[in-house]
């Protein structure tokens, strides 16, 4: 039987994936959430070198969990399965964050490893159908907000939308929720709005499922937002306890629909 390894970046999932049984927790220097409780540091020019050893440990199921930012490559570190792959990599990266996700398990699934999505080891903290806390706000805003996630997805823009009042607020981008919850909170403050969070059409959710956490939901309050709507099936609460908690000391509304 063979090893599970968890590709770490930032935040809370790669401890929680953690949680789910025995793993070896890889780290990329340089990556954000450092490199601090890693059994394996990886060098972003050196894909070769990580192959070699997760399967020296015995790894043959991979786990990606965890924020990870774009970086450049230092073309004189590179050794010579990270250059072969560089050409692929480099056209992903020009086709947005989804492409270079797929290209990336690609790899990896071509090395003979399998990918195992957060959700399929954690499956307890997939959000499910249903009010949450609080209740289901029944306005137009959630549709619009849907409606705009749903017309820019197969653009591989964002999983986040913002409305108040039948306006966009704000939409998602590379710099992400928190950044868009930020936005929102200085330029329209106290809109009693809601914050709609979905997968993109056709995303793989075993390596970019959306996810919210507690300072999601604190962030929505000082945006002076009043709800959360999650696609059911499709998002992970990080963890779902501090979440709950959060909603309720922020008076923040949470449910999700299909």
């Amino acid at each position: 039987m063979g090893r599970r390894a968890i590709i770490a970046g930032a935040g809370a999932l790669p401890l929680l994936v953690a949680a789910a049984g025995p793993a070896i927790v890889v780290r990329f220097a340089g990556a954000p959430g450092g490199t601090d409780g890693a059994d394996l540091v990886a060098q972003f020019e050196r894909l070769g070198a990580l192959f070699a050893d997760l399967k020296s440990h015995g790894v043959d199921e991979l786990c990606l969990a965890g924020a990870m930012r774009r970086v450049g490559f230092d073309q004189a570190r590179l050794d010579a399965e990270t250059k072969a792959l560089l050409p692929r990599l480099a056209t992903a990266m020009g086709q947005g964050d989804d492409a270079l996700l797929r290209s990336i398990v690609a790899i990896f699934e071509e090395q003979g490893f399998t990918i195992r999505g957060a959700h399929a080891l954690r499956p307890d903290l997939v959000a499910r159908a249903g009010v949450l806390c609080g209740q289901a706000i029944a306005t137009t805003d959630a549709a619009r907000a849907r409606g705009v996630l749903a017309a820019i997805g197969p653009l591989d823009v964002g999983q986040a939308a913002v409305a108040a009042q039948g306006q966009i607020l704000g939409i998602e981008t590379l710099q992400g929720t928190d950044a868009l919850l930020r936005f929102v909170a200085d330029t329209m403050p106290a809109s009693g709005g809601i914050l709609v969070k979905r997968a993109k059409p056709g995303q793989d959710l075993r390596v970019d499922m959306p996810a919210i956490g507690p300072d999601t939901v604190a962030l929505c309050a000082q945006a002076g937002l009043k709800g959360i709507e999650l696609q059911a099936e499709h998002v992970l609460l990080l963890d779902r306890d501090a979440v709950y908690a959060a909603c309720a000391q922020h008076g923040i509304n949470l449910w999700a629909v299909p």
